[in-house]
């Protein structure tokens, strides 16, 4: 397969940048690895085997396809195609004796490069059959505990409602860009934050396996150090978070609200690593300012970096979220479909996820293939599924029914104080239940500009809380939306 030079040069730019984080376990893998091009953002490879797709689209691919992506701006998707002969391996095989010596010296003169072969046999095979490659899965770190192997960064969409959070989280990670610490990440439930923690960790194990890494959710922080008092081994479970420790991931900071031992304790940790310049990557699901009853010392410490907060994205990145899981997953999609989940699922990642794989199975079960008339019927039974029916549409039908406007009064540039009030109500109710994203508001409220949005979400969120009057409203409107069809 013939590529123009401006791709073959991107990816030998890559396969360079990527090989210098690790050179030795690199040649490894990639010499089982071949480029067959780079169209429209699909980067298309072919593997010898299974065993070294999956190794190196885990280890290796987040970093590629970040460099490609850094040079080019395009979204990379990655095509793999497995098996077949390798006329041009990404990396040249070292002669033969280099292979039996480093495997000698890795485990020893008798150990076997295949379970049914030994050495001689190995010897005589070709290149592109041998299991040369177990020497360098001796000599990676095993995965960390709790880790999710699909939350990598070339699993992540970027969108405009996540892209200052994945660009803080590639830096953290030491991928180029201004490394912010501590990264405090925050956003609703579902909508990315595990996933970039989870993708740092897998990053900084591929590129530097000698980092300590310890991640931890919040909750097993506390019982840890509940277990710690009772077995009295406060020693070493502050060397654990203290002394052993070059990267710190914490998970749903807002569980240490007022547990004041614990706070104290996890305290004294940020400052030790943060002195020794030893990066903490934080997620909660509110702002540092929101937390309740979290010691004001730990909130000013977590705005001393950067707060990168996700917000629910829009429709645009709603469905590529849904395609790129139907392509991780291998579920075949039509894209009107994709519309389809992604118009209907608005709260959060994880619900489109979930809907996806739900059509999915159910669609096996019953043998039908996954086409618009499935999707609506399956949907429709999903309770979870209904409460979001609503739509932007039904939300302006309500209002306007409520306040006696005309359906286009919303969406005109009328700026007199009723119909004013009526669209920031309306905007506000959209924003609450619906959680549109705010230029997809701004759009759906005659292309207003997401900041008047913003403003308007804000002044109804105030007056609810100080004006009686406006809070009736919102009572009724929210009443009569439940019933909403």
């Amino acid at each position: 397969m013939e590529t123009n030079p401006t791709e073959k040069q991107l990816w030998e730019e890559a396969v360079a940048f990527t090989r210098d984080k690790s050179p030795g376990s690199f040649d490894q893998w990639f010499c089982g690895v071949q480029f067959d091009g780079l169209t429209d953002g699909v980067l298309c490879l072919r593997a010898r085997n299974e065993f070294v797709r999956d190794w190196v689209d885990q280890f290796f691919m987040p970093t590629l396809t970040d460099h490609i992506r850094s040079r080019t701006g395009w979204s990379i998707q990655v095509a793999w195609t497995v098996g077949g002969e390798l006329d041009r391996p990404a990396i040249n095989p070292p002669p033969e004796r280099t292979v039996r010596e480093d495997a000698s010296r890795i485990t020893g003169p008798n150990w076997p490069a295949s379970e049914d072969a030994g050495p001689a046999s190995q010897a005589s095979a070709p290149w592109s059959e041998r299991r040369v490659a177990r020497p360098a899965v001796q000599a990676v770190a095993p995965p960390l505990e709790g880790l999710n192997p699909k939350y990598t960064f070339s699993n992540f969409v970027i969108g405009p409602s996540n892209q200052l959070a994945h660009a803080a989280a590639i830096g953290a990670a030491g991928g180029g860009g201004p490394r912010h610490n501590p990264l405090f990440l925050c956003g609703g439930t579902g909508l990315g934050k595990t996933h970039l923690v989870h993708a740092v960790a897998h990053r900084v194990r591929a590129e530097r396996p000698s980092t300590r890494i310890v991640y931890v959710s919040a909750e097993k922080f506390v019982n840890e150090f509940v277990q710690a008092l009772q077995e009295q081994r406060m020693n070493e479970f502050r060397a654990r978070f203290r002394d052993r420790c070059d990267l710190l991931l914490v998970d749903d900071i807002q569980f240490l609200a007022s547990k004041t031992q614990t706070q104290e304790e996890f305290f004294h940790a940020f400052n030790t690593l943060h002195q020794a310049d030893k990066q903490i990557i934080v997620t909660s699901d509110k702002y540092p300012q929101q937390l309740e009853r979290m010691e004001e010392r730990l909130i000013s410490r977590f705005t001393w970096g950067l707060v990168a907060d996700i917000q629910a994205p829009e429709l645009e990145t709603r469905v590529a979220i849904v395609r790129k899981k139907a392509q991780i997953e291998g579920i075949e999609i039509g894209d009107d479909v994709l519309l389809y989940i992604a118009q209907v699922i608005r709260s959060n990642v994880r619900e489109l996820e979930g809907t996806l794989i739900r059509l999915a199975a159910k669609a096996s079960l019953t043998s039908r293939i996954i086409d618009l008339d499935f999707a609506r019927a399956e949907i429709a039974l999903s309770s979870s599924a209904r409460a979001n029916e609503a739509s932007v549409e039904d939300v302006q039908r309500v209002v306007c029914h409520h306040f006696k406007l005309k359906s286009g009064d919303l969406l005109s540039k009328d700026r007199h104080k009723s119909v004013a009030f009526a669209r920031h109500v309306a905007m506000y109710l959209c924003r609450e239940r619906l959680k549109c994203s705010l230029p997809e508001l701004g759009r759906a409220f005659g292309n207003r500009d997401h900041t008047t949005v913003m403003s308007a979400v804000r002044k109804v969120k105030a007056l609810r809380g100080a004006d009686p009057e406006v809070r009736a409203h919102l009572e009724a409107l929210e009443r009569k939306l439940g019933t909403v069809d």
